[in-house]
């Protein structure tokens, strides 16, 4: 069995979580306070989560988690059979990575000078996500795919209100970039992924 280390509405964690249920693989959670991260720092040398211990081997990064799960557990499959969609997948999810979460990562604090801007760049790039889903169920066409996976935690904020626990600032400021815009394909997109059993 996997063990899984996490905090509390964790998005990477929920990433994890996800991958895993969509393939019926258990999951040993072990649970850290936000405040003490000391035991994740002291098994991984710092203190992001979701870390998972495999037999021996700690792996950091919830991506690279769920990859370790699609190699050791292929069906149903999350990641294209073909390369080019394949190819499409890894550049949309590091895309989103390193781009689309730009503004609400800048916005989490003090108010910077070019807020308004960053909120304009947050909507115009959500629009192409939009775009990109076009009315497919999910971003890989019939079936659950790698990069609902990857992006759904951060998305679900266009409809899911954060938890009345959750005190992350991050997350209410997903839900204020998301809401700024109608988009119904994606609203029902957040709803038929968030149907899908969760580890």
């Amino acid at each position: 069995m996997i063990r899984v280390h996490r905090i509390p509405f964790s998005t990477n964690v929920e990433r994890v979580a996800l991958a895993a249920g969509h393939k019926s693989v258990p999951i040993e959670w072990v649970d850290h306070a936000d405040g003490d991260r000391s035991g994740v720092i002291e098994l991984s040398g710092q203190r992001l989560v979701p870390v998972a211990e495999l037999g021996t081997e700690v792996v950091r990064g919830s991506m690279r988690i769920v990859d370790r799960i699609e190699a050791d557990h292929p069906e149903p499959p999350l990641y294209a059979a073909d390369p080019v969609e394949l190819a499409a997948s890894r550049i949309t999810m590091d895309w989103f990575e390193r781009v689309w979460k730009g503004p609400p990562n800048a916005l989490d604090g003090a108010e910077p000078p070019d807020a308004d801007a960053l909120r304009a760049r947050s909507r115009r790039w959500t629009g192409w996500l939009c775009e990109l889903l076009g009315t497919a169920p999910y971003f890989a066409g019939e079936r659950l795919g790698v990069v609902d996976v990857c992006v759904f935690p951060f998305l679900k904020y266009a409809v899911v209100d954060p938890d009345p626990g959750d005190t992350e600032p991050f997350h209410a400021i997903l839900a204020e970039l998301l809401r700024a815009d109608p988009h119904p394909e994606l609203d029902a997109w957040v709803r038929r992924v968030d149907a899908h059993p969760r580890a």
